[in-house]
C-alpha cells in the first residue's frame, strides 16, 4: 500500500485528490494536516479519518505517518515555501496547479527535489479530459501535421462557485474578501489560477516549443486586486498563439459549456482539432475532411484516468513521470505565465522571460 498525507488545504481541489487516493486500491491516506483544523472537517468525514490522522503541525504528521506521497495544495505564492517544508522528509510530491507564482519559486521548488532524488510531479486537471488526451495522441500520430497555432480560452464562473466534487456555492462579498484567490500578494487571479493550464498543455501539444515574444492584458474589476479575465498572445517561430482565461462565464463548463467554449483549438499544417473541455470527443479537420469530423474520446482508463493513478504507477515502475506532470513540460509554462504577467503589469511586449 502507498501512505500518502495531504498537507495545506488552500486549494479545495485537495478534497478531490484524496478522493482519488482513497478510491485507489493500492493506497491509503494517513494522515492530513492544515493549520486550520475546520478546512479539514469535510475530508475527516468524506474519509472517515481518525483522530490520530489530522493534524495542524505538518512535520507532526509527516513524522508520524511516514507517507510515500505528500499532496501539496496551498496558494500559488506559497507552492515554493511548503515544497522546500517537505522536501526534507524524503517524500515524493504532487502538487497541485499551477506550478508556482514565478518562474524563480518554481525553480526553488526543483532544486528542493532535486537534493532529496525523489519525483516532483504538477498536476493540471484538464490533463485528465479525455478529449485533451485524444487532441494529444492525434497530434502524435501526424494527424494535423505540425502544431503552428494553440488557441486557449479556459475559465468558470469563479473560484468560489464551486467546492471539492463540483459542490456548487454562491459566494458572499464577505467570501471574496477573506479567499486567497483574491489577493495579490497570494498568487490570486485568473491569469495565475488559469494560464498555466495553456501554455502548459500547449507546450505538451507542440512538442515542447517555446515562444521568442510574449504579449498580455487583463482586466481587475473595480475593488478587485487581481483580474478576472486576461489574453495572452505568444509569438512562436511557426506565428501566434494565443491563450485567455476567465472568472465570470456565464456557466461552468462542466455542467453547460460557456460560450466562448472552454478548451483548445490546435492549428497544424495538414489539418485543425477542436477539443472543448469534458466533451465526449474532438473534431479533425484535415484535406481529406475539410467538413470535420467526429473522434470519439473514450474514458480515459487506469492508470491514466486521473493523478494519483498515474503518479503512483510511475512510482510501482520506477519511471519518471511526463507530459505535462513533469516539471520541464510545466516549467516552460511557467516561462511563458511569468513573462505574461510581467507584460500585463508593464503594458508592453516581452522577450521570453528565461
Amino acid at each position: 500500500m502507498w501512505k500518502i498525507a495531504g498537507i495545506n488545504f488552500d486549494h479545495f481541489h485537495m478534497g478531490d485528490l484524496l478522493r482519488m487516493v482513497s478510491d485507489h486500491p493500492d493506497a491509503e491516506i494517513v494522515g492530513i494536516s492544515d493549520e486550520q483544523p475546520e478546512r479539514m472537517d469535510d475530508a475527516r468525514r468524506n474519509f472517515s479519518l481518525c483522530d490520530d490522522q489530522v493534524f495542524t503541525d505538518y512535520a507532526e504528521c509527516l513524522e508520524k505517518t511516514r507517507p510515500d506521497l505528500v499532496i501539496l495544495c496551498p496558494a500559488a505564492a506559497n507552492h515554493a515555501e511548503w515544497t522546500e517544508k517537505v522536501a526534507p522528509f524524503n517524500v515524493h510530491v504532487l502538487m497541485e496547479k499551477p506550478f508556482a507564482a514565478s518562474l524563480t519559486e518554481a525553480d526553488q521548488m526543483i532544486a528542493a527535489m532535486g537534493k532529496t532524488g525523489k519525483q516532483l510531479a504538477i498536476n493540471w486537471p484538464l490533463v485528465w479530459v479525455a478529449s485533451h488526451a485524444k487532441t494529444h495522441e492525434l497530434i502524435r500520430k501526424g494527424k494535423i501535421g505540425e502544431v503552428t497555432e494553440v488557441h486557449f480560452y479556459d475559465g468558470n464562473r469563479g473560484p468560489l462557485w464551486h467546492g471539492a466534487d463540483k459542490i456548487e456555492n454562491e459566494p458572499t462579498a464577505a467570501e471574496k474578501d477573506a479567499s486567497w484567490f483574491y489577493k495579490e500578494e497570494a498568487g490570486g487571479g485568473s491569469m495565475l489560477d488559469y494560464l498555466g493550464y495553456g501554455t502548459t498543455l500547449g507546450t505538451w501539444f507542440n512538442g515542447g516549443k517555446k515562444p521568442s515574444e510574449v504579449t498580455a492584458m487583463w482586466n481587475k474589476p473595480d475593488g478587485l486586486e487581481v483580474d478576472e479575465h486576461s489574453i495572452t498572445i505568444a509569438r512562436y517561430d511557426t506565428g501566434l498563439s494565443k491563450f485567455e482565461t476567465r472568472w465570470g462565464t456565464f456557466s461552468d463548463p462542466w455542467t453547460h459549456q460557456p460560450q466562448p467554449r472552454c478548451g483548445f483549438v490546435v492549428c497544424g499544417t495538414e489539418g485543425t482539432i477542436c477539443s472543448p473541455d469534458y466533451a465526449p470527443g474532438v473534431t479533425l479537420q484535415t484535406k481529406e475532411h475539410p467538413e470535420g469530423i467526429e473522434v470519439e474520446a473514450p474514458s480515459l482508463v487506469a492508470p491514466n484516468s486521473n493523478p494519483i493513478e498515474y503518479v503512483l504507477d510511475c512510482l510501482e515502475k520506477g519511471k519518471a513521470v511526463e507530459g505535462p506532470l513533469c516539471v520541464e513540460t510545466s516549467r516552460i509554462g511557467q516561462q511563458i505565465s511569468d513573462t505574461a504577467y510581467e507584460s500585463a503589469k508593464q503594458g508592453k511586449t516581452l522577450k521570453l522571460i528565461e
